[in-house]
């Protein structure tokens, strides 16, 4: 049987780039590391890496056996991870990242509950929306919100929930231009979205019959934030579609009504996404669970 050490010193070089940085993180000599994988790849009877005096690449069958390395120094730390996590009160820094509307509609509330209950956890939290590159910004959990689970690569995804999606509208609103039956009765309305083309965006409503339903809209009024689309359509500007963690007070308090009851958009999954090697430290996985606990009733999901 092969030195499962080799298949991790593997992965070590070519994530790091090469022989002298892998060095350098693993503390082995150079000299000893590119011994060590002549002589996996002589066992292997395969080429994993194509070696230039500039430049260190994977072969076909090396990037093949770089996933099931990657997976065997993984499984090796959850194990590890596993015992220290019932050893280790949660204690350190946790890096979270998270979108500006589920921070402060349902994340904002939920955090002093967390750091009460693991007193040794420091938390900080970047509240943004662009996409981040976890690793290279040293991040240890994203939270997003999808229309469906994206593929994450070496990354690890943790569903939290599922959001319905509500059509919403003032009154003001509807006494002014009336209140819509059937979804082609939208188009006659004023309407707000986060999002165009060209001018126009498209409404895509299912009921639970399974019948869809297309609709095409002009907006009065676009912007790229939805708390500001929320006050617009409480204020009577228009029309729109919202997440129903952040409109039910405002539904219950008839600020806003339901459009279509019967029908609805695909809702958001809410989940987690982080880095495999540091996923399951203590911190991190408390964090996780975490919010694997309170997310769904905090946000209705």
């Amino acid at each position: 049987m092969q030195d499962l050490n080799d298949m991790l010193y593997f992965a070590e070089i070519v994530e790091h780039g090469g022989f002298t940085a892998a060095s350098k993180a693993l503390g082995i000599p150079k000299s000893r590391l590119s011994r060590r994988i002549t002589e996996l790849e002589a066992q292997l009877g395969v080429r994993l890496l194509q070696r230039t005096t500039r430049k260190l690449s994977l072969t076909e069958v090396g990037e093949t056996y770089l996933r099931h390395c990657q997976s065997m120094r993984d499984e090796a730390q959850a194990a590890a991870d596993a015992v220290a996590q019932v050893q280790t009160v949660p204690r350190g820094t946790v890096r979270v990242t998270c979108p500006v509307t589920l921070a402060q509609t349902v994340l904002g509330e939920l955090i002093p509950t967390y750091m009460a209950r693991c007193p040794e956890v420091r938390l900080e939290m970047r509240v943004l929306n662009r996409p981040i590159n976890l690793v290279e910004e040293g991040i240890d959990v994203a939270l997003r919100v999808r229309n469906s689970l994206e593929e994450s690569g070496s990354m690890v995804v943790k569903r939290l929930g599922e959001g319905r999606v509500r059509l919403v509208a003032s009154p003001e609103l509807l006494i002014r231009q009336g209140t819509p039956r059937v979804p082609q009765d939208l188009e006659r309305l004023d309407s707000l979205s986060i999002s165009i083309d060209e001018g126009r965006t498209t409404l895509q409503l299912f009921n639970d019959e399974g019948e869809e339903a297309v609709v095409q809209l002009k907006p009065r009024y676009v912007v790229d934030d939805l708390q500001m689309v929320k006050f617009a359509a409480i204020g009577g500007t228009g029309f729109c579609w919202l997440p129903d963690y952040l409109c039910h007070k405002e539904l219950q308090d008839g600020r806003l009504v339901e459009l279509l009851p019967g029908w609805t958009q695909r809702g958001g999954i809410v989940h987690a996404v982080f880095p495999s090697r540091r996923g399951l430290l203590p911190a991190v996985r408390s964090f996780l669970d975490f919010l694997g606990e309170t997310i769904p009733q905090r946000s209705r999901l």
